[in-house]
């Protein structure tokens, strides 16, 4: 445990953010989960597009990863409209 005043409220900091971040990865991943089964033209495609896009603008993930995911996805969802 630390004892320098700023290295607590360093800590208490992270700890506010984890919970935050990790909020939000499981809800990216209930979003596209939701999409997926949902199918190709609904809300829950452009929620999910949406949230990643959100997410990758608050830097929970990397703008990289955002748009791999939303590749895939919209992959995955053109190949269940076929």
């Amino acid at each position: 445990m630390a004892n320098i005043r700023s290295q607590i409220k360093r800590n208490r900091q992270t700890e506010v953010r984890r919970r935050r971040n990790r909020a939000t990865r499981s809800e990216l991943r209930t979003r596209i989960q939701n999409a997926v089964e949902a199918g190709d033209g609904t809300n829950e495609t452009t929620a999910a597009m949406q949230k990643l896009d959100r997410a990758a603008a608050r830097r929970v993930i990397h703008r990289n990863t955002a748009a791999r995911r939303k590749s895939r996805l919209q992959k995955r969802l053109n190949q269940l409209t076929q």
